[in-house]
């Protein structure tokens, strides 16, 4: 019994060129089409005026905001690094957020972090603002990206990513 031919898996290519004239004949003349008639018109065409828009105001983050977020930051690599007890930061924080700073600092380090720089940029509501900072521990340089809002008249820090 033969064996059946598998199928060809290409097919031929159909040429697209166009056909080849003998050297020394002109080319063909380029055929341009005719223009578009105007459009008629329905209705007449009424003047948009355009309007200046200023710029939007830019937001300012609220005066202790800065000196806040510093003071708890330092508080949470201290507490990290277990040079202070988890209990101080229960002032700063929800208890959930100090229960994850706790499960970070589970980890023995060989050196001590150090802050270095801290950042704010206002967030959406005027009471919060979203911090970020960078901080050292030996030789490498690490992050930390949060969210401080102000509550009952007192700065707390409600979000916050140990990098």
């Amino acid at each position: 019994m033969p064996i059946p031919k598998p199928a060809a898996l290409t097919s031929p290519v159909i040429d697209c060129e166009p056909p080849a004239l003998p050297l020394g004949m002109p080319p063909a003349p380029v055929v341009v089409p005719a223009a578009c008639q105007a459009p008629t018109v329905l209705h007449g065409h009424t003047p948009r005026r355009s309007r200046l828009v200023g710029a939007e105001p830019e937001r300012q983050v609220q005066p202790g905001a800065a000196q806040f977020a510093d003071m708890a930051l330092r508080r949470v690599l201290e507490v990290v690094d277990r040079r202070r007890p988890p209990a101080q930061l229960r002032s700063l924080m929800s208890q959930l957020l100090v229960d994850a700073v706790v499960a970070a600092a589970g980890a023995r380090h060989r050196t001590t972090a150090s802050l270095r720089r801290v950042g704010l940029r206002p967030a959406a509501s005027a009471e919060a603002a979203e911090l970020f900072a960078t901080y050292t521990r030996g030789a490498r340089v690490r992050a930390i990206a949060g969210r401080i809002e102000l509550r009952s008249g007192r700065w707390q820090l409600t979000a916050l990513q140990l990098g």
